[in-house]
Order: structure tokens, then C-alpha cells, then sequence
């Protein structure tokens, strides 16, 4: 089979390549430059321009999309919703439209976010739950399955991804900041003072080894025009999480509030449902929390240049 990866340059298409290329044709799109891995032919692209998209879709001619291409910064989305607006849902108008007009019929999964539910009125979070976003980036996502629903001729599946991390995650994104901030410490880098927003909220966190099957399951198995909660079920305070990263180090690391850290309209709870995933494509997360914790620590260690 043919497997289209879009944002392969991103943190998590990577992880996904790696499962499929095994007995797929992978095809990943990048923007800027990717880093570059066997088995896996790259090809520039860039969502918001349509001939791009099209070029891509008419040569590749897919028999699975997944489609990872997004701006996926809640707090960045604040700062330019405009673009965030622009990529995510006419990111998405671009390509199902290309595939529309190479008349091929790929099975697609598009990722979206549990943003789009807002502060939950109950908890864990099922599908049926009300769509009330709280931000710039879950508008956008709103917008994006939106526009998946009037494609009513394509199969798409769409990933209401919970928060997902693991190593080589972008330190913008908090267990990869503090494993960062912990490793800059232990090499005598940055002072024991961590500085940290708000630690009472809670998320719910995936391994991103474990998303990634997520994804290739609902390729297999997700009804077209559904829309999943692809999450561990479990939440866990941020506090829980800086505490367990600091308990895997033997430095002595003093915790500091640093207002400048809190985000606008902090929801104080996400924790998703993920029966329905369950049910419908058999899976099941398998990496303990603190296994991905430890071992994005242990990425920061080896990645962090000695002075």
C-alpha cells in the first residue's frame, strides 16, 4: 500500500513512518527540512498552497492519508489565531479537496484535538460531549471537523488526540520542558531553581509510541465520519509529573511558581473516554507513564552537550 504522511517534519509522523514503512510505501510531506530516514521518501509540501497539495495527492495517489499537518501550539495559538485558523482548517480544505479532485478514495485520518470539548461539564469525556473550545487553537479544530463533514463522499476517520508526549517532543510542550530543564541541571548547566506555572491541572497523557498505533488502527478499523478520543483515560497533575522527573534525578532541583507560565483559560481537567477506540479497533495503551517519562529524561540526557 501507499501511505501519505502529512508534517513529517513534526514530533509525531515520525513515530508513525517507522510502524507503517515495515510493509507500507511511505510517502511523508515536510515543510522545512526533515530529518532524513530510510525508508521514507520525502517530498515537499506546504498545506496552504493548493497547487502543492495537489501536485502530491495526482503522484502519490494514496491508498492511506494520515494527516498530521497542523499548527498544534494551544499557546502560540493566542498569539496568531489567525494562522493557526488558516492551517488547521484550510490546511485540511486543501488536501481533502485534492483528493476530491484526483477522484482516488484513500482512507484518511485526519487528527484533531480534545480541545475542542473546552472546560468539561462531566468527566471522563466521551465523544458526545458537548464542543465548547476555549482557544484560538480549538476553534481551529472545530473548523477542521467541520469541513471533514461536508467530504461526505471520502472516508475519513477523525482523531480527537488527548495530550501525547515522548522523547524528542519540543520543550514548548510541558513533560519535555521540565525532562529538559531537569537535564540542564544535572550537567551543571542551569541552576537548581525550575521555575514552573501552574501544577494543580491535570491532562491526560499518552505515550506518542502509543498514539501512533492508535492511529494506524482507526486506518483499519475507524468508521468513516466518526470522530474518536484516541487517550489513556488516565489524568495526571502537572505537579504529579515535575515531581516523578525530579524523583528519577539525583540533584538537588528546587520547584519555583513563575506566573508567566500560566496560560489564559486554563482548563483544570482533561480526561477522555476512549471506549469507543477500544471497542471499535481493539486498542490498548501499553507504555506506563512514567516508563515515557523516564525516558524523554534519558533523551534530554544524551541530547544536552556537556560544557
Amino acid at each position: 500500500m501507499r501511505v501519505l504522511i502529512t508534517g513529517i517534519d513534526g514530533f509525531v509522523a515520525p513515530f508513525l513512518a517507522r510502524i507503517e514503512k515495515d510493509t507500507n510505501n511511505v510517502y511523508g510531506t515536510y515543510l522545512k527540512e526533515p530529518i532524513s530516514e530510510k525508508g521514507i521518501n520525502y517530498l515537499s509540501m506546504d498545506i496552504l498552497d493548493e497547487k502543492s497539495v495537489d501536485k502530491v495527492i495526482a503522484n502519490v495517489k494514496p491508498d492511506v492519508i494520515y494527516h498530521l499537518a497542523g499548527f498544534s501550539s494551544v499557546a502560540d495559538s493566542w498569539k496568531t489565531p489567525e494562522m493557526a485558523m488558516k492551517i488547521n482548517a484550510g490546511g485540511t480544505y486543501n488536501l481533502l479537496n485534492a483528493v476530491k479532485k484526483a477522484g482516488i478514495k484513500p482512507k484518511i485520518v485526519a487528527v484533531s484535538s480534545a480541545d475542542v470539548y473546552g472546560n468539561p461539564v462531566h468527566l471522563p469525556i466521551s465523544e458526545s460531549h458537548l464542543l465548547n473550545p476555549q482557544s484560538p487553537y480549538g476553534e481551529s479544530r472545530i473548523e477542521q471537523e467541520k469541513l471533514i463533514a461536508g467530504f461526505k463522499e471520502l472516508d475519513v476517520v477523525v482523531s480527537r488526540s488527548f495530550s501525547h508526549t515522548g522523547p524528542g517532543q519540543s520543550t514548548k510542550f510541558v513533560c519535555s520542558d521540565f525532562a529538559y530543564k531537569v537535564a540542564m541541571i544535572e550537567k551543571g548547566i542551569a541552576n537548581n531553581v525550575l521555575m514552573h506555572g501552574n501544577l494543580e491541572i491535570k491532562r491526560d497523557f499518552s505515550d506518542v509510541r502509543d498514539i501512533v498505533k492508535a492511529y494506524a488502527l482507526l486506518a483499519k478499523k475507524g468508521k468513516p465520519h466518526q470522530a474518536y478520543n484516541v487517550c489513556s483515560g488516565k489524568a495526571y497533575s502537572i505537579g504529579q509529573i515535575l515531581d516523578i522527573l525530579i524523583g528519577m534525578s539525583k540533584s538537588k532541583i528546587i520547584k519555583k511558581f513563575d506566573s508567566s507560565k500560566t496560560r489564559k483559560a486554563d482548563i483544570p481537567v482533561m480526561q477522555g473516554d476512549n471506549s469507543k477506540l477500544v471497542n471499535d479497533t481493539g486498542w490498548k495503551p501499553e507504555i506506563e507513564f512514567e516508563q515515557t517519562l523516564k525516558d524523554i529524561l534519558e533523551y534530554w540526557r544524551t541530547n544536552i552537550p556537556v560544557n
